[in-house]
């Protein structure tokens, strides 16, 4: 379909719009992301005269009067192209829903069109920076796994608009198929049920007892040490970056943090934050392709966690330059209960007949000192440790580094102090590697490595026994494939109905020592 040749509406996606039509954008659009150059402008031409107000001088210098109408006409004309290209840029961008793809059309003399699938839709966000929140505009941004590492945006559009149109792309999305009679009827934002929120005193809290604290205040003693030991006070200038990095970053983490909510729906998790940038997203079902629940040494004085996830389409920073990895944080800080209630989201069947002792000890669980294959309770809660034969090898953390597997996803566990909880879904095992260094082989023990989509979150299981990691290698990969065969289609409500018909099985794979792919 030609984009000349299809029907145009101002903007939206609602009630009456023609299935298929070309839609602009907000006609403000181009003037909210290109203030900076408008500003840029006025700031080049006037900030003299602007100066010499402040002083009580003249308005207009006299060493520059008799040239100031070609100055003010070659302002005038500049601006006055801009606004031109801004006009053209709205005019040439309009996007379109139809056929199971998103496109978007730009550019008035070097264009570009893009599609997405709808299918492969893995997030979809609604961001309203400060200012598009004072004019009741939102940008439009989804990710989809097709799409390289650059997301697609709308932007901007009524707040209404856009949340009609993620309703309609997440439906869409998930199958659903429009009514006959009304086809080009909008489809209805899907209701929610919030299920926490994380209060602004424990973000706080956080902050004040995160790993940056840590950095600092040890750089803080150090510099003292030093300055004290060599009578040299140029140490204390180290410390002034150092404020102002840590001040900028907890700024950042409190702007990307305040106000988080998280609520379920039909159409996903939905997540909900920002203090002057506010931001709401969608993570559909089944779509979180590995997730890791950490917890910093001072968090444990309050019991506090942090979740982490990979999206496919996010990238290993969330692929969000203005965000950092905020899109990538399933919860800021949470208690154990909260935590638990996240992971029920993400993994509906847990695999298990007991998922809270399970998951207590991956996240806080400890082998006993006799954590030997042939001694009873070499497994705590069904984790696999690091066999006492390689405790030179991490004297402090390998009664903590193991692993265990449910029917529906693989749990990792590692670290003592910075303790971590990887949990991948078997059918989101891309494929494995069996590493093994000098040292390793001499004490009989290997690092199993998954991989999966890029993000936070890199599963890997450490020091685990030679035997125990080649049997996983298989083990692993046999449920992999068991997974996927029962994951026939992209759409999300087909899913669910494969996962209620067929039952699940396993079969033997081929055992390959090194490496394996899922």
């Amino acid at each position: 379909m030609k984009p000349d040749a299809a029907p145009e509406a101002s903007a939206g996606a609602g009630e009456g719009t023609p299935d298929g039509a070309w839609l602009r954008v907000h006609p403000a659009s181009p003037f909210l992301r290109g203030w900076v150059a408008l500003a840029a402008i006025g700031f080049f031409f006037f900030r003299d005269t602007f100066e010499r107000m402040l002083q009580g001088g003249p308005f207009i210098d006299e060493r520059i009067a008799g040239r100031a109408p070609w100055l003010l006409l070659g302002g005038g004309i500049l601006l006055l192209l801009t606004v031109l290209g801004y006009i053209l840029s709205w005019h040439f961008t309009r996007y379109q829903v139809a056929e199971g793809y998103v496109r978007l059309n730009t550019g008035f003399l070097f264009k570009q069109q893009r599609q997405a699938r709808l299918d492969r839709v893995q997030a979809i966000d609604i961001v309203q920076p400060l200012l598009a929140r004072i004019f009741g505009l939102a940008e439009l941004k989804f990710e989809v796994a097709d799409a390289g590492d650059s997301a697609v945006r709308l932007a901007y559009l009524r707040m209404d608009e856009a949340r009609q149109l993620r309703a309609t792309i997440l439906a869409r999305a998930a199958g659903a198929v429009p009514d006959p009679a009304r086809p080009g009827a909008a489809a209805a934002e899907a209701p929610e049920h919030a299920v926490l929120t994380v209060p602004p005193g424990r973000l706080l809290g956080s902050l004040v007892l995160s790993e940056q604290t840590l950095f600092v205040v040890a750089g803080g003693a150090a510099s003292v040490v030093l300055s004290t030991l060599t009578e040299n006070r140029s140490f204390y200038l180290f410390l002034i970056p150092a404020a102002l990095g840590m001040v900028a970053a907890y700024w950042n983490s409190l702007n990307r943090g305040y106000n988080f909510t998280a609520a379920i729906s039909p159409d996903g998790i939905r997540l909900r934050y920002g203090l002057l940038d506010t931001q709401a997203q969608t993570l559909p079902p089944g779509r979180i392709q590995a997730l890791r629940i950490s917890q910093p040494p001072l968090w444990r004085i309050f019991g506090w966690y942090r979740i982490q996830v990979n999206v496919a389409g996010y990238g290993a920073a969330g692929n969000d330059g203005e965000g950092g990895t905020s899109r990538t944080t399933l919860l800021p800080v949470g208690t154990f209960p909260e935590v638990l209630t996240m992971l029920s989201l993400v993994l509906p069947d847990p695999g298990t007949p007991d998922p809270v002792r399970v998951f207590a000890a991956g996240i806080n669980g400890l082998a006993g000192p006799a954590a030997d294959p042939a001694v009873p309770g070499h497994n705590d809660g069904g984790f696999v440790t690091t066999p006492r034969r390689a405790r030179l090898l991490a004297p402090l953390g390998w009664r903590r580094n193991g692993f265990t597997a449910t029917d529906t996803a693989l749990l990792i566990r590692s670290g003592r102090w910075w303790r971590n909880l990887v949990v991948v879904p078997h059918q989101r095992t891309q494929s494995m590697a069996l590493e093994q260094g000098p040292l390793a082989r001499r004490f009989r023990v290997a690092d199993l490595v998954l991989h999966t989509t890029a993000g936070p979150v890199s599963p890997r299981l450490v020091q685990a026994g030679l035997d125990e990691g080649r049997a996983l290698l298989d083990a692993q990969a046999a449920r992999a494939r068991a997974a996927r065969k029962r994951q026939t289609s992209e759409h999300w409500l087909d899913q669910v109905r494969a996962l209620v018909a067929e039952p699940s099985h396993t079969e033997e794979p081929n055992r390959q020592d090194h490496r394996q792919h899922g």
